[in-house]
């Protein structure tokens, strides 16, 4: 029951046999090169070269804060610009580097240098004022991120930060709040390219944590932990009623935990899921609406959530261990939304479980057991309160550690080699998996490592502008007349960009503009933050530009806009949630033990009862329209974390589910 192995993007086989479709992994991203010869081993080398080296920085010896920085963005631009073609349609991506990207590659690898040779005497002129050289490499250094980002996440990215760097020249000419006096192009060359700009805060997120934690899940990919996770989810609730998309939402939080791309998770698991959720009778548009939603929550999905948890938590200065132990709740009722969707949804259908011979055996899955142990060390060693560098780089030693004892297991005692050839095989097949998780690290930060600095540039201008604070102002004159608008006018703005960009991007943009006014109207900063992180996240599933939808759509044969509107309907609940925890912050795990205990229960009944609302099914049979109404209208109050809404929300579901075990006859269990 393994899942298959993916490399960049996957094909779903019909039932007929034929191949669907194949999807890109990456958001946006253009074509990837699949690089032969001479030039794929040198790329490959290199990559594991780049991983290698943020390995001893971050780990070993500490470099120089900018210099690092630039070595992050400007090297992985020209692996970059060699692994993606400029376009999808003109010459197809190919299997050679064009000769203008190899002309590409130069200045990236002389930015770069230009920080390493004179990184003392641009942080003097930071004060005293730029030379020509600073204004070229921060000219030339802009373009290739733009070109970066363009290749890596698509056109609106680079767009949003053109727009935004026209702005630094044409504010003396722009109306009301946008109104500023203009920027010069030296001021602005150097700023938007420097600390506060490109190489600022958003790219050292990029260039420690985020690159750390992809090069741990590419490890664990790599170790075949993703297999025994869906073994034990198969095991788990494969039997139970509409087993496969139980198995579907169980597997998202156990790759969730360990993955924090929405496009990458369905391509992963979709090919695997999706056709096991049809033999069972799951229409085409709902098995890849549950494929879809799984994957979108694995962003929200301590320990190892999206990218811009890791940016969250640099902006807030707070250790990311409080972010994953704040998204821990929301993530569960993500889940369990998803769970009693599917279970409402195999009772109207009358669709059962997999057949026992079919799954895999527990004791099988105990033997396996150790395949879990490189995670949950991760996890303990975040609690126990050390750094998440420390955390991740023994979870990756221990990954490495479980590959080379299954190795060497397979050699000597189930193929029964010599001791010699037993242990150079085993040594051999380590060094060739190691190789593979660095080289897909690699590949999976390529476009993360992109937004973060085209992001940065949007910070940037913000910043030299003074945007943010007027934007700030505006929100609270829309405060004053109702808080409650101020906050959905956040998640417009949210989703909004979102459904342009990748989430990583759609957050750190978000934030940049919105979070500030947000906690000048008194809403707390991880609140703020949490509310537009959430919503970024959920454009993965939202019309019109709903990516995760739209990717798990074309594997499943399926209409997109009904399989969007069907994920919508299973999120639906984590629509709600950041409105719940803007209200009071015990869903986000903030305050005394027993509000937080009594806010999880009524919030997890009301996601039941909004399920119920939503697919017209209650217990063992349909709801009536009006009770409809009154089961979701219930939902909401039970989700709002206060004494009086929970109250009569406990009298009326009780009610309602009284109502419904008495008027429908209970199945035979499932």
């Amino acid at each position: 029951m393994n899942r298959p192995a993916t490399n960049g993007g996957a094909s779903v086989i019909a039932e007929s046999g034929a191949t669907v479709t194949a999807i890109d992994d990456m958001e946006f991203a253009s074509a990837r090169r699949e690089l032969a010869g001479w030039q794929g081993i040198g790329w490959r080398v290199a990559a594991v070269a780049f991983v290698l080296w943020h390995m001893w920085v971050l780990l070993v010896a500490p470099a120089d804060p900018t210099v690092a920085r630039a070595v992050h963005v400007f090297l992985g631009a020209a692996l970059g610009f060699a692994l993606f073609a400029p376009s999808t349609v003109v010459g197809g991506a190919g299997t050679r580097v064009a000769w203008y990207d190899w002309l590409l590659m130069i200045p990236c690898l002389l930015v770069p240098l230009h920080y390493m040779l004179d990184a003392d005497g641009i942080e003097m002129r930071s004060f005293m004022g730029p030379n020509w050289q600073d204004i070229a490499v921060g000219t030339v250094g802009i373009l290739l991120v733009l070109e970066f980002a363009r290749r890596t996440a698509g056109f609106i990215m680079p767009l949003i930060a053109v727009v935004f760097i026209a702005y630094c020249f044409v504010g003396p000419w722009m109306p009301g709040i946008l109104f500023h006096g203009g920027i010069a192009f030296e001021q602005a060359v150097v700023e938007l390219f420097n600390n506060n700009g490109v190489l600022g805060t958003i790219v050292q997120v990029s260039a420690t944590f985020i690159i750390l934690f992809v090069t741990f899940a590419a490890f664990l990919t790599a170790s075949k932990a993703g297999d025994y996770f869906n073994d034990f989810a198969l095991a788990l609730v494969g039997r139970a009623r509409g087993g496969p998309a139980k198995v579907t939402v169980i597997s998202g939080i156990l790759f969730g935990a360990i993955s924090g791309s929405a496009v990458a998770n369905v391509v992963a698991s979709g090919t695997f899921t999706i056709p096991m959720m049809r033999r069972v009778g799951y229409s085409r548009e709902t098995a890849a609406a549950v494929e879809a939603t799984s994957s979108t929550g694995g962003q929200i999905t301590p320990p190892v959530m999206g990218a811009g948890a890791f940016i969250m938590a640099e902006v807030l200065g707070i250790p990311y261990t409080e972010i994953a132990l704040a998204g821990l709740i929301p993530a569960l009722l993500f889940y369990l939304a998803n769970y009693i969707h599917c279970d409402l949804n195999a009772r109207k259908a009358g669709i059962m479980g997999l057949k026992r011979e079919d799954l895999p055996r527990w004791v099988d899955l105990g033997r396996r057991a150790y395949m879990a142990a490189p995670l949950i060390l991760m996890i303990a060693m975040l609690v126990m309160g050390y750094s998440p560098f420390r955390a991740a780089a023994t979870g990756i030693a221990a990954t490495i550690a479980i590959m080379l004892f299954t190795a060497l297991a397979h050699r000597l005692i189930l193929r029964r080699e010599a001791l010699v050839p037993g242990l150079v095989g085993a040594f051999v097949e380590l060094f060739w998996a190691i190789e593979r998780a660095l080289a897909g690290s690699a590949k999976e930060v390529m476009q993360l490592i992109a937004v973060c600095a085209a992001a940065g540039l949007v910070a940037g201008v913000i910043g030299l502008t003074g945007v943010g604070g007027r934007f700030a102002n505006m929100l609270l004159q829309i405060a004053a007349s109702s808080e409650f608008l101020a906050m959905l006018f956040a998640m417009v703005v949210a989703i909004i960009l979102g459904m342009g960009v990748p989430t990583t991007a759609a957050y750190a943009i978000a934030a940049a503009v919105v979070a500030p006014g947000l906690i000048n109207i008194g809403v707390p900063a991880l609140v703020a933050h949490m509310f537009i992180f959430y919503f970024a996240i959920l454009s993965s599933i939202t019309p019109p530009v709903a990516l995760a939808s739209f990717a798990a759509a074309s594997m499943a044969g399926a209409d997109m806009w009904k399989t969007s509107m069907i994920a919508v309907k299973l999120g639906l609940a984590t629509f709600i949630v950041p409105f719940m925890f803007w209200l009071s912050p015990a869903l986000l795990a903030q305050g005394d033990l027993h509000v937080i205990l009594q806010a999880v229960a009524t919030a997890g009944l009301g996601v039941f009862l909004l399920a119920c609302a939503t697919e017209g099914w209650m217990l063992n049979g349909p709801l009536a329209l009006p009770l409809r109404v009154v089961s979701g209208a219930t939902g909401l109050a039970l989700m709002v974390p206060e004494l009086w809404t929970d109250l009569g929300g406990l009298v009326i579901a009780a009610a309602l589910l009284a109502w419904q075990h008495r008027s429908f006859k209970a199945p035979v269990a499932a």
